[in-house]
């Protein structure tokens, strides 16, 4: 097959595929999402909650330089 027809083909399937228009169930989509509220995220509800470490941060900010900082990347 030549490139004319190839180019040719491969518009035909690009159009096809920008115009095409499948029937939309809107109640199977509106049930779906009346009954996606009622629940909450259950992928966050095992994560451990993260330590508080506000504390520290004035205690340790003194014991790095900006100076040592730079010198410690790599690369």
């Amino acid at each position: 097959m030549g490139r004319g027809r190839q180019k040719a083909k491969a518009t035909k399937q690009a159009r096809d595929i920008k115009y095409y228009s499948p029937n939309t169930d809107y109640s199977a989509l509106q049930r779906e999402l009346k009954s996606s509220e009622g629940r909450a995220p259950s992928h966050f509800a095992n994560d451990p909650v993260e330590p508080d470490y506000s504390a520290y941060v004035d205690k340790y900010a003194d014991d790095v330089e900006d100076d040592e900082v730079d010198s410690r990347r790599i690369g």
